[in-house]
């Protein structure tokens, strides 16, 4: 009986230490969402590589679709625009890299427009959701062998 009371009393002491738990810092909120960002970029990296482009978009691409959103730069492919099978894997990288650029660029917006490093890993995420989108068209495009 007096384990179950020592443990309800535990019990109790724990969650009340837990309900007063202090917010994090801001540099600890920032590090946090920079680390998340950073899980997205890597993932985006690896799935270039997949999908067959460099691991970095170019500095070209980064700077046309610096500002714009995700949803400008994934549009590619004309409307009603079917992909065939043998595209399928690449298309689905495309897909899955526009995704994590939509979470990357959402990050960076609660930063704010003066963490120059969220807004770049932004920038590389949308350049990275169009040239793959534009792999994907380009590979529906493809005569077939």
């Amino acid at each position: 009986m007096r384990g179950l009371a020592a443990g309800l009393v535990l019990a109790c002491f724990i969650a009340a230490c837990a309900a007063r738990q202090q917010p994090l810092p801001d540099w600890q909120k920032r590090q946090t969402k920079m680390n998340q960002v950073t899980t997205l970029w890597a993932q985006i990296r690896d799935w270039r590589r997949e999908a067959g482009l460099k691991v970095e978009p170019s500095e070209a691409s980064m700077l046309q679709w610096r500002g714009r959103t995700v949803v400008e730069a994934a549009r590619v492919c004309p409307d009603g625009h079917s992909v065939p099978k043998t595209c399928d894997d690449v298309c689905s990288l495309a897909d899955a890299i526009c995704d994590n650029a939509e979470a990357i660029c959402e990050i960076a917006k609660e930063l704010g427009k003066d963490d120059q490093q969220a807004q770049e890993k932004c920038a590389s995420a949308t350049a990275s959701c169009r040239e793959a989108k534009q792999r994907c068209c380009g590979c529906s495009e493809e005569p077939a062998r």
